[in-house]
């Protein structure tokens, strides 16, 4: 399986980037290409604007679009020119998604080829400062400069975002007022306007127009809920959940492939592929905060299964839960199970 499992990797995850970045320099820097019937072509120049570049700037997770170019600027391509007149409305997911006349339908040559750069510096990151690695202050580096966020202007969905990107589940508390201390340095001058259902905050939605007067008195900060320890990857390791603000372990009495499920799907780390007990991660310490756990499966996060109670066990750290499970999402189009490859909604089966 494990030969099948790199053989089957490396073919499929040559057909999966759609589209691409050449003789820039780096990958987020150059000539524009597309795939399309297994071909590699180019984007003619008419009508390319920075709606388009941005596009397909977020698609490479390139950050942000800083000029669109034509006249074959990094060179003319070879092969077919695969899209002319692109016109995008910036919000699609992929080149591919924005309106063209079609595929090789063009009145253009090589000679205006288009391509973009892209500055990497523009992608925010984000961090949780004063507790661990799931809770703390909220900073995110935008630029070169690491800033906090006002408690105002945060909210539910930022922080389910937040917690998501930090491979933490979901949000246990939002906390304002510098819960965890004052941070240094600046605000940060623009508010998040997440739906909630990003993969990071780089995704969501901004405004430089804060409704609030914010001080370092006003940091806001975030307690977000599971987490899998000591596995080697944030989708593998033994499952600890955070509770009156400390972090404790989940008793293996009961647990099956229905609760690694869902622990899987809050971590945002695709599917269950074992569910392990007897400590399979090494014990854990602090408190057992479950026992007796039972999952239909259906639960958005673990504390909604059905359990004995917070804290009530007949258990001790030989018996701690863990999990293995398949990955994260690669991109919106492809997820690895344990049995095989979703792409574009075509599963793809590994063979033993």
């Amino acid at each position: 399986l494990s030969v099948c499992l790199s053989v089957c990797l490396s073919v499929c995850l040559s057909f999966i980037g759609s589209v691409r970045l050449l003789d820039g320099g780096s990958r987020c820097a150059g000539r524009v290409e597309v795939l399309h019937r297994g071909q590699w072509g180019t984007v003619c120049g008419d009508d390319w604007d920075m709606t388009a570049a941005a596009v397909v700037c977020r698609e490479l997770r390139c950050g942000e679009a800083v000029a669109a170019l034509s006249d074959a600027h990094f060179g003319p391509g070879s092969g077919p020119i695969w899209m002319d007149d692109v016109y995008c409305a910036g919000s699609e997911s992929t080149l591919k998604h924005c309106t063209s006349p079609g595929w090789g339908k063009h009145d253009c040559d090589h000679s205006k080829d288009a391509g973009l750069p892209t500055d990497l510096l523009m992608i925010p990151l984000v961090v949780l400062v004063g507790g661990s690695d799931c809770s703390g202050r909220v900073e995110v580096l935008h630029g070169e400069t690491w800033s906090t966020v006002c408690d105002a202007d945060f909210d539910q969905q930022d922080a389910e975002v937040v917690c998501r990107e930090l491979g933490c589940g979901l949000p246990v508390e939002v906390l304002g007022a510098a819960a965890f201390g004052r941070g240094e340095g600046q605000v940060w001058s623009e508010e998040l306007q997440c739906r909630g259902n990003e993969s990071q905050i780089y995704f969501c939605p901004t405004t430089s127009s804060l409704k609030h007067n914010c001080s370092h008195d006003n940091d806001v900060s975030l307690v977000c809920g599971v987490r899998l320890v000591d596995g080697g990857s944030r989708c593998t390791g033994r499952v600890e959940v955070l509770n009156r603000g400390q972090w404790g372990t989940v008793c293996d009495d009961n647990w099956d492939l229905s609760d690694a499920a869902v622990v899987c799907r809050e971590l945002d780390c695709g599917e269950p592929v074992d569910a392990l007990s007897d400590a399979y991660f090494g014990s854990g310490s602090g408190p057992i905060w479950m026992d007796d756990v039972d999952c239909s499966g259906s639960e958005s996060t673990l504390k909604k299964c059905q359990l004995t109670g917070l804290v009530k066990h007949t258990c001790n750290h030989t018996k701690d839960a863990g999990v293995i499970c398949s990955g994260t999402v690669l991109n919106n189009n492809m997820k690895i199970t344990e049995s095989g490859l979703l792409i574009n909604n075509i599963f793809f089966h590994f063979f033993k």
